[in-house]
């Protein structure tokens, strides 16, 4: 799901926002970590505090604000910011990709995945309430990343937010499917990839083994038409697992997806 920026003091908003899905994992992207633009909040941890999940991670792309001013990552500077980062670190101030998991996570991995050197004027609404004036905006495309947590359960969960340059998307979605599957052998798991792919209709499972568990439209919000947010499985097919349908948030512009998967 992806966060908008908190307006005002609305910390509530967001917190029934994510106790309304009712999920044991969530990936969350554009996220805002200590951004003034969001009251300076560290928006996963205010999550997983919600939620009572002891896990959770950030895993930022950029430092500083998009669309604003904002810079790529130096060597010194974490990669993953997690329920058991230092002070320092967790007083970064960032934004990217996130998941909180009320699963117990053995471990947290982080794939880059670079920008496209070329941006694309986008459709941008007004606002989440699909009534905001439509604007053509020339938007610059930043870094993109993978985030990946290895559950006790015996599942791997890779939370992405791919680039919406045509082309360079389905490149990177061929990168996370192999290191997730990488992933997934290496630590006896199986894998599932979602998130956000800008990526219409059948694009992200087109030619390969990975199949779409959930068959939704999810954008916009207020009136979906198209599917930018799936969820994906190597090892699942949709009919042994059970999407789940959720009604928008109030507060993404984007509509939440969920799947419920047998013990």
């Amino acid at each position: 799901m992806a966060i908008p920026p908190v307006q005002g003091n609305d910390f509530q908003g967001l917190s029934r926002a994510v106790q309304s899905l009712g999920s044991d994992v969530y990936g969350f992207q554009e996220v805002d970590h200590f951004l003034p633009r969001s009251q300076s909040r560290p928006q996963m941890r205010d999550i997983a505090e919600t939620l009572s999940a002891r896990d959770w991670a950030m895993a930022p792309s950029v430092i500083g604000t998009p669309g604003e001013k904002w810079r790529t990552l130096k060597r010194d500077e974490p990669e993953l910011i997690t329920n058991a980062s230092s002070h320092s670190e967790v007083m970064h101030e960032c934004y990217g990709i996130g998941i909180v998991s009320k699963i117990p996570v053995r471990s947290w991995h982080r794939l880059n995945l670079g920008n496209s050197p070329v941006g694309m004027p986008l459709v941008v609404p007004g606002d989440e309430t699909g009534k905001g004036k439509i604007r053509f905006i020339y938007v610059k495309d930043e870094p993109r990343i993978a985030l990946a947590a290895v559950l006790e359960n015996g599942w791997t969960v890779v939370n992405t937010h791919l680039s919406f340059v045509p082309g360079f998307n389905l490149a990177q979605l061929r990168r996370i499917k192999k290191w997730a599957t990488k992933l997934a052998k290496e630590t006896g798991t199986q894998a599932i990839v979602m998130g956000d792919l800008n990526l219409p209709k059948n694009l992200p499972v087109m030619g390969s083994q990975w199949n779409s568990l959930v068959t939704q439209n999810t954008y916009p919000s207020w009136g979906a038409k198209i599917q930018f947010d799936y969820i994906l499985s190597e090892s699942l097919h949709s009919a042994g697992s059970h999407p789940i349908s959720h009604s928008p948030t109030g507060i993404s512009d984007h509509l939440p997806v969920g799947v419920e998967i047998p013990k």
